[in-house]
Formats: structure tokens, C-alpha cells, sequence
């Protein structure tokens, strides 16, 4: 990378950190328990908005993986979803009027509220609808993934977004609060994935799953981008470009091995497709929040309206990491 590259991407990070300080007035406390977090906590940042369902099992999951507070900014949600985390002694949360997309669809809100409560800590930011999966979970905390990549020097852990759904119609199982939505949406795309390496940022972009295959069969480069950098030992000068699809400094997007190896990553599992969906997608679709004129969500008005299924005879049943990492999806490196 060359000098003016470099030069230029310096800037770019400072702008986005002047704008999350900018965009921190967009946000009111509504239980601040911040004081709570300890030098070598495990923080996970989110953004939502509805989705009161699925908190009780969203909250669970990752308190037992290790987080030990969670941060979270709720864009005006009216189901209950506010209310439900300002009760959770773990919780600290914030509201916010403000338009999603004008706050660069929540990350200026999530870097402001990591360069206030991130610093030397690893963040792990996520939907409600992501759950993450690495080498050795079921017998590994998150911590020993963690405490693993500090006594190696590596301060970004990459994990792709694995669209998880239901064999049968969207709607034909009905989703209950706590219950883990994996029961449900227990299928995956196993391949037809593409892989390319952005030239400015230096991140893998991929795409595929279901979300090509289904939504955008024509067009598969409007696809969604499911590669994520979403757990990072943060730094204050540090700022998410777009989601977590790339962060600056350049160099937390090396996640991967250019010379034949394999680095450790993980997968998250995206349970997004359960029976919420279709109200969801309908509420997004007016609210126009999302990028590119909602175009995602307007693909998944149109497809779903004609046929709500996204199971196929080449979907994959999900049973744990190891069969993720056979698949070539994740890879455990050299922690053993």
C-alpha cells in the first residue's frame, strides 16, 4: 500500500471518529450501569430495533459464551424491546429517534460507543440475529479464544455470516421467545459462495448462501456481503467502516492467510429467517432505513410473496463447528 493510500485512509478513520463524537448527541442513557465493567471485561456492542422476542435467548447465549456487559443502542423500538433491557443488571442501553441510516445504519453510534467504553477491551459487536460460533466453543469460552489470540499478538477475529432457515415455509413454525431460533431455522447453504479481495481495504468480500441463490439469482452481485470482522481487541483511534464488514486501521482486515495457511475464524450463525420475517421485512421496506433504498428488502417482499421457502435438495442440516470446518466455512488455524 502506498504512502498517499495509506495517508488517505488515515483521514478517512478521523472523519468517521469525528463524526461518532458528533453523532454521541443522538443517543440518551436510559440505563447507563457502564460502571460495572471491569478492566478485562468482554464487552458486545448492538444496534435493534423490535426485537424484543428475541432478546431472552440473544442475552443467554453470549452471557454464557463469556460476555460480561453488553452495550446496546435501541433505534425506537415499541414491542417492548427498551424496557425489557433497561431491567437486565448486565445491560447498559440507549435510545435513540434518530434515523438508522443518516447514523451510517448504527455504526456511528456503535464507534462512539466504543471509543468511550471499547478501549483495550475485545468488543464483539453483533445483530440480535447472530450468533457466534469458533474453533472449540462447545468446550471453550469465549475468553479462551480470546486470551488464545492476545498471546499471539492478533487483534481481529473474522467470522462469515452463515444464513440459517427452516425446511418448509418461513411461517410454518411459530418462534417463541427463548427458545434457540437454531431449532428452527436448522438449514444452510453449503457452497455457491464467491470470495474477492477489496483493493482499499484489504478485506475479503463474499457473497452467496441463500440470499443470492434466492433473492438475487440474476443480479448476484447486489447480494448482501456476509464477511464480518465483528470481534476486535478495540482501540479508541479504531472506527467500523460499514458494519463489520471492514474496519479501520487497514490492517484489522487481514484475517486471512495470503500464502497457503489458514488463520482461525469462526462463523456467525444468522437466524434471521424464522416466522418474524415477513413483518419485519414489510416494516423496513416503508421505514426505508437500509441501504441502497432498502433494495434488500424490497428482494425479499417480491420472492417471498411467490414462493416463502429457501430450503432446496442442496441444503445442509447444521450440527456444530466441526462439520463447519469440514465444510471449509471456518477454520481453527493453529489453536489446538
Amino acid at each position: 500500500m502506498g504512502f498517499w493510500t495509506s495517508y488517505r485512509l488515515r483521514i478517512q478513520r478521523r472523519r468517521w471518529l469525528v463524526r461518532a463524537l458528533r453523532k454521541r448527541r443522538e443517543l440518551r442513557a436510559v440505563s447507563d450501569r457502564s460502571n460495572k465493567i471491569k478492566s478485562d471485561d468482554l464487552l458486545l456492542f448492538s444496534t435493534l430495533r423490535n426485537e424484543h422476542v428475541r432478546l431472552p435467548y440473544f442475552l443467554n447465549y453470549y452471557r454464557e459464551q463469556g460476555i460480561n456487559h453488553f452495550l446496546i443502542v435501541d433505534n425506537d423500538s415499541n414491542d417492548g424491546a427498551l424496557e425489557y433491557l433497561a431491567e437486565q443488571p448486565d445491560v447498559s442501553v440507549w435510545h435513540s429517534k434518530h434515523s438508522y441510516k443518516k447514523s451510517r445504519f448504527g455504526v456511528d453510534w456503535l464507534n462512539w460507543l466504543q471509543f468511550r467504553y471499547g478501549h483495550d477491551h475485545w468488543c464483539l459487536v453483533v445483530d440480535p440475529d447472530e450468533f457466534l460460533i469458533y474453533p472449540f466453543c462447545d468446550t471453550r469460552p469465549l475468553r479462551a479464544l480470546t486470551d488464545w489470540l492476545d498471546a499471539s499478538s492478533i487483534k481481529s477475529f473474522s467470522a462469515m455470516l452463515l444464513d440459517m432457515y427452516p425446511k418448509g415455509r418461513l411461517d410454518e413454525q411459530p418462534y417463541r421467545a427463548g427458545q434457540n431460533p437454531m431449532e428452527i431455522a436448522s438449514w444452510f447453504d453449503a457452497g455457491n459462495y464467491t470470495m474477492e479481495k477489496n483493493a482499499k481495504f484489504g478485506n475479503l468480500w463474499i457473497q452467496g448462501g441463500p440470499r443470492s441463490r434466492v433473492f438475487f439469482p440474476h443480479e448476484p452481485e447486489k447480494a448482501p456481503a456476509l464477511n464480518k470482522i465483528p470481534l476486535v481487541k478495540w482501540n479508541r483511534r479504531y472506527a467500523y467502516v460499514s458494519s463489520t464488514h471492514m474496519v479501520l486501521p487497514r490492517g484489522l482486515n487481514q484475517v486471512y492467510d495470503e500464502w497457503g495457511g489458514e488463520k482461525a475464524s469462526g462463523i456467525l450463525l444468522h437466524a434471521k429467517f424464522l416466522d418474524t420475517f415477513s413483518i419485519k421485512a414489510a416494516e423496513e421496506l416503508q421505514r426505508k432505513q437500509h441501504y441502497a433504498a432498502s433494495i434488500e428488502y424490497l428482494a425479499y417482499a417480491q420472492s417471498l410473496s411467490e414462493n416463502p421457502e429457501l430450503w432446496c435438495k442442496w441444503s445442509e442440516k447444521y450440527i456444530n463447528w466441526r462439520q463447519l470446518e469440514i465444510l471449509g466455512l471456518m477454520s481453527k488455524g493453529n489453536w489446538a
